[in-house]
């Protein structure tokens, strides 16, 4: 579908990950970011077929543990000047939570933010240190054993709640809840697709 993009097999080993800023990109002064939210549905058939478990539910989005920290975020980093948005954000997963599957290929939206380090370093400027990240959706079709920085980072799946408790950053919060309003439109849409098809099929019974 010409929305999605599967997630490219990286030419890189699954042991390293990127380093360094040699290649990033800038808008202006703000360093661009790439990044996903990686999901999956509940596949239990008893949960599947109840009814008054609402679709939130049946939702869990991937998050990862910071090096050092114990606070959790999705996967993101520099988006670099050799790779598309798209295949930077696939990288990202792939490296810091090792995982692959569909990129959906319209963003969530676009964020700015200050990178930690300015933020610690209390710089009057506001520019100094801004980023602008791009974040998009992916279904997770493969969890890697080994990746690149399993041995600086925990994954952890969890419901979209506790995501938003837990996550560390306020603009991935926001990032969080416009997928959330994405999914359950869609989820909206297929519904009545299902309706719609169904009155469609006992019209035509009831015509025979």
């Amino acid at each position: 579908m010409t929305w999605r993009q599967m997630a490219k097999d990286s030419s890189m080993s699954v042991l390293s990950s990127r380093t360094g800023r040699d290649r990033q990109r800038y808008d202006n002064n703000f360093r661009l970011v790439s990044g996903c939210i990686p999901y999956r549905l509940i596949k239990d058939k008893e949960l599947e077929e109840d009814t008054s478990v609402d679709f939130v539910n049946k939702l869990q989005v991937l998050m990862v543990s910071s090096p050092n920290r114990h606070d959790l975020v999705f996967p993101k980093g520099g988006w670099e000047n050799d790779e598309t948005v798209l295949e930077a954000a696939s990288r990202e997963a792939m490296e810091e939570a090792g995982v692959k599957g569909i990129l959906r290929e319209v963003p969530l939206g676009v964020w700015e933010f200050r990178s930690k380090s300015s933020i610690s370093t209390n710089a009057e400027d506001e520019s100094f240190g801004g980023c602008k990240g791009y974040m998009f959706a992916l279904e997770v079709t493969e969890e890697l054993q080994e990746w690149p920085e399993r041995g600086n980072r925990q994954r952890k799946w969890l419901n979209v709640k506790e995501a938003l408790e837990l996550c560390r950053y306020e603009w991935m919060q926001r990032a969080l809840e416009a997928f959330l309003r994405v999914m359950q439109e869609e989820e909206e849409e297929e519904e009545e697709e299902k309706r719609r098809r169904k009155i469609e099929n006992k019209g035509r019974d009831n015509a025979r």
